[in-house]
């Protein structure tokens, strides 16, 4: 579309430089309700102007998000992809981010397994735990030296099915060659991921939030990577904006053909 007013064309303006990137959404936005488009546009654009993360991370961060299968976003993927590209990440790192969204596959796991060992022990099943074997206490060390930390579903794994814990080690601590994202962007991104409502993980956030504090990461990093996973929300309008525009033009469409099509003497003209 084009013929836009003084007035559109600045806050067109303003919300490319607030977000990078301008879609049919916003157009119809602008078109329809300009005053949310504005809202809308200061908000997202907020955490951009205020706080540290590089624009390479901030674009990483969206497409995990994007492409997290809880949310599987496509054109918002494919987006975020290139502008992350553009500003300097490089394929091993994107592949990264795609691991660390299919490691989040196993929040219901992590979730089930302390639920489980309540409910056995509530219903007085539970299985008394001898002394670790040395291939467990393996595990266990080699998870503690790369996470710095050990989490309750993982001793409950350890213990319940060494073998599934020793290929989830494998998965967890795969991406570790160097060229890849490094231990602190791997954890603003699986923050992320837990962070965002789409998957919200009150337990797997608390243990992210601790490993960005562990690693030095500062509290504005944090609250900006919270900040931004609530930007998925505007995906309601970025489906539904245009299929509302292509209703409306249906419409218009319609009833400019079915004045056409009337006679003279139709449509209550004088006869």
């Amino acid at each position: 579309m084009s013929n836009l007013t003084p007035e559109q064309q600045v806050l067109k303006n303003a919300y490319v430089k607030a977000r990078g990137y301008w879609r049919p959404w916003t157009e119809g936005l602008l078109r329809l309700d300009p005053a949310f488009l504005d809202a809308y546009g200061k908000y997202a654009g907020y955490a951009v102007e205020n706080g540290p993360l590089s624009p390479k991370m901030r674009e990483l961060i969206y497409v995990a998000l994007d492409g997290s299968a809880t949310h599987l976003f496509r054109s918002g993927l494919a987006l975020h992809l290139r502008l992350a590209l553009q500003e300097g990440a490089s394929a091993r790192e994107i592949i990264d981010v795609f691991r660390l969204a299919t490691v989040q596959g196993l929040d219901g796991c992590n979730l089930g397994i302390g639920i489980l060992a309540e409910e056995l022990a509530s219903a007085g099943l539970q299985v008394d735990h001898p002394e670790l074997t040395h291939e467990q206490t393996a595990l266990r060390d080699a998870y503690v030296a790369q996470f710095g930390d050990w989490p309750d579903f993982c001793e409950q794994w350890l213990r319940s099915d060494p073998g599934y814990f020793a290929v989830l080690l494998d998965l967890l601590a795969g991406g570790q060659t160097g060229d890849g994202l490094d231990h602190c962007s791997q954890c603003l991104i699986s923050l992320a991921l837990n962070a965002c409502f789409t998957a919200l993980n009150p337990h797997g956030l608390r243990v992210q939030i601790r490993r960005a504090l562990r690693l030095g990461i500062g509290q504005r990093e944090i609250l900006q990577v919270l900040q931004m996973t609530a930007h998925l929300g505007v995906h309601a309008c970025a489906i539904g904006v245009p299929v509302l525009m292509e209703a409306l033009d249906e419409r218009s469409s319609k009833a400019g053909a079915g004045e056409e099509s009337k006679g003279p003497g139709e449509g209550g003209g004088r006869k």
